[in-house]
């Protein structure tokens, strides 16, 4: 070993050691722990071991922690007694001097190496828990309990995850479009676009008891309108450090662009509404400036068309919804998770304490009992919900992208790298690397149908020739969604009336960017639940 590595080896140790005397504290003493580090440097492997040599190094370890008992350092691998089971969970967020600690994590750095010690909640009560759908709330919520140490399996009828709603949205993970509709300039709106087949929002005016039944609790929702898009945008806030947490964890790249959310306005009215909107947004604690038509041109050179002027939120950003999905679902499954796929959920009954599932998988019948059920099924919640008991009126709103492929070189120079958000239009942008440009909008509410309407499409293409006229649109995918959205705009996160039963679902247009601190809802949801029941 070179004097470098004994010098990255001796740094390590003491702040190994330094934080094995802060686990002595009576908030961490009696718990199952992970230590992971972080150094500038590699960790030499030790004869025979394999151990992750990467800028970011990470190696756990299943115990309360005595870091004494170290055999091979300089591997990177810690040896530790097994793990001490926990059984009353202490109060978090207590100020331990000398370190940085949110509660669950601590954090201690020492010649260049950063450690962190993250309590595991030790053996779950409930230990076994189902989850109904693998679309981005299912897989988030998959992840964020197998990191907790419960056992999951996961529930979708198609072949791969985020095949549906999760397949090709807008992109966008925007804590600056987390504005709610509840208010009467859109039931204006929808009354206007009725019978406009190429309106940004469009209403089948066929009656259905569901369809009215939601449409009378949406505007019931109204008065909720200011406090209910404050809450949004602080669950958007605190779901973007989630995120990119579960991304860092597991090491992926989704196509994500860190360059800001851009809105643009070529309506004064709507620029006006933009500066109220605004006041909410600060009060959620959003930094969003306004800026000038010029600044808007700075920001994103190719754009094409005269605006009035924008609002920018650098601290958004965007990435594909599919391809994290898919890598946190492999990432789940690497962790112990279960994935049952083309697997049909046919009965759901609740035994009193737990919940017994039915699927046919293939031609197979099957069943099994659970210590308890996540409702994660999009549109479809609202039908499992009801044999569970509860009401979730969610309704499907049909929303549709375009997947522009940036074949030749003049269309990658002359497609954008900023977000956009066309308030007046409702489109959305999104650069999925160099060779893909997503453009998503409008809101249809047509019933659970998935059909791609041409009438919808075209405003979408037409919209990128517009703004980004050398851009070819030859070759486009287009793509079709039902978002499962709720009468409040509000996503329904934790437990249902019955035991073991929990939700999280109804995230509307704001899917992406709300399900990682969604997913830790209702995974704390169920961990208080435990807790409880162990008292």
């Amino acid at each position: 070993m070179c004097p470098g590595q004994h010098a990255h080896a001796g740094a390590l140790k003491r702040a190994i050691e330094s934080i094995d005397r802060l686990a002595e504290h009576p908030l961490y003493a009696s718990q199952s722990l992970r230590l992971t580090w972080e150094s500038a440097g590699q960790m030499p492997a030790a004869e025979g071991a394999t151990p992750r040599q990467t800028l970011r190094h990470k190696e756990p370890c299943q115990p309360r922690p005595n870091f004494g008992a170290i055999d091979d350092l300089e591997s990177g691998w810690v040896q530790t007694p097994p793990a001490h089971r926990r059984r009353k969970r202490q109060k978090t967020g207590v100020k331990l001097s000398g370190y940085a600690t949110d509660g669950d994590v601590i954090r201690h750095s020492a010649g260049g190496v950063l450690c962190q010690l993250r309590r595991i909640w030790g053996t779950p009560t409930m230990t076994h828990i189902a989850v109904i759908g693998a679309g981005i709330t299912g897989i988030t919520t998959a992840y964020a309990l197998a990191r907790r140490g419960y056992a999951v399996s996961v529930f979708d009828k198609n072949r791969y995850a985020a095949m549906e709603t999760s397949f090709a949205n807008g992109g966008q993970l925007s804590a600056s479009n987390a504005e709610v509709w509840t208010r009467w300039g859109t039931v204006m709106k929808g009354m206007k676009w009725m019978f406009n087949p190429d309106a940004p929002l469009l209403v089948n005016p066929k009656p259905s008891w569901h369809k009215l039944s939601w449409m009378a609790e949406f505007m019931g929702n109204i008065p909720d309108y200011e406090a209910n898009t404050i809450a949004t945008a602080q669950m958007a806030i605190a779901a973007r450090e989630h995120l990119l947490d579960f991304a860092s964890e597991v090491g992926m790249d989704f196509d994500m662009e860190q360059r800001g959310i851009l809105h643009v306005y070529k309506k004064q009215s709507e620029f006006d509404h933009a500066r109220r909107v605004n006041v909410l947004l600060e009060k959620a604690g959003l930094e969003r400036r306004e800026v000038s038509a010029e600044e808007v041109q700075k920001l994103e050179p190719t754009l094409q068309t005269e605006t009035l002027g924008g609002f920018y939120t650098e601290s958004d950003f965007t990435g594909d919804i599919h391809s994290f999905s898919r890598k946190l679902s492999a990432a789940c499954e690497n962790m112990g998770v279960t994935f049952h796929y083309k697997s049909v959920v046919s009965e759901i009954h609740h035994t009193g304490t737990d919940v017994r599932l039915d699927w046919k998988e293939g031609n197979a019948k099957n069943s099994e009992v659970f210590d308890g059920i996540v409702v994660c099924a999009g549109v479809a919640s609202k039908t499992i919900a009801e044999q569970l008991g509860d009401r979730v009126n969610i309704y499907p709103v049909k929303g549709y992208s375009i997947t522009v492929n940036l074949d030749d070189a003049a269309s990658q120079e002359a497609a954008p790298w900023v977000s956009l958000l066309d308030d007046e239009a409702k489109v959305v942008t999104s650069r999925l690397g160099k060779n893909r440009l997503r453009i998503a909008g409008t809101a249809e509410f047509n019933g659970y149908n998935l059909d791609i309407r041409d009438d919808r499409i075209k405003p979408l293409r037409d919209w990128c020739e517009m703004f980004f006229p050398a851009v070819s649109t030859e070759h486009c995918v287009p793509w079709a969604g039902l978002r499962p959205m709720l009468p409040s705009m509000m996503p329904k996160v934790g437990p249902g009336k019955k035991p073991g039963v929990f939700y999280n679902t109804g995230h509307g247009h704001l899917g992406w960017t709300l399900s990682a601190a969604t997913a830790q809802g209702v995974a704390d949801s169920i961990d208080a639940t435990r807790m409880k029941n162990a008292a």
